[in-house]
């Protein structure tokens, strides 16, 4: 992540960073932009680079549970009349549900403990601080030992019902029932 972060903050640079260039030569900005130092576009820019990091591997995770669908299950459906819609809604989301579960709560997860792409993207930027973010700073630069642990400590709490929550709900059927 540091890695990406570090490519990312060279290419959003105002002054000689790739993506001004690009969407000035487009003629879709008109003036270079400070991406993450102006408080209107670093909340914007830490979104798509961690949006662009993080796509590959939800990629990866709904493909090995397409790749795994019965092809004889989809075929029966064809011949049942189906849609491509119906399919999709009434077969394949259902069995793929699983993994999609799977998907989401890890994608979650490490959205809500994101630290080291802003940390490093838009440092000292109060527009883009994270819950992590804060605990460390009372932890650690502002020597507010309760603060930060509690910080910690609220962070946990809010995944772990998040993610018990998710999975209650998760094992509802679409009909309503258990």
């Amino acid at each position: 992540t540091i890695v990406s972060a570090k490519m990312w903050q060279w290419m959003l640079n105002d002054q000689f960073g790739i993506i001004n260039v690009v969407l000035l030569n487009l003629g879709l900005i008109h003036a270079k932009i400070a991406w993450t130092a102006s408080a209107d576009t670093a909340m914007v820019a830490v979104l798509i680079v961690d949006i662009w990091k993080s796509t590959p591997f939800m990629a990866l995770l709904i493909l090995a549970a397409l790749q795994m669908l019965p092809r004889e299950i989809l075929e029966v459906a064809k011949l049942d009349g189906a849609s491509p819609s119906q399919i999709l809604w009434r077969v394949t989301l259902p069995l793929i549900r699983p993994a999609l579960m799977v998907a989401v709560i890890f994608r979650a997860l490490d959205a809500l403990r994101i630290f080291d792409l802003i940390y490093v993207l838009t440092p000292n930027n109060v527009q883009t601080k994270s819950m992590s973010i804060f605990a460390r700073e009372n932890l650690f630069e502002f020597d507010k030992f309760a603060y930060g642990s509690a910080a910690s400590t609220l962070l946990f709490l809010i995944i772990g019902l998040l993610t018990i929550a998710y999975i209650r709900l998760g094992r509802l059927s679409f009909e309503g029932g258990r």
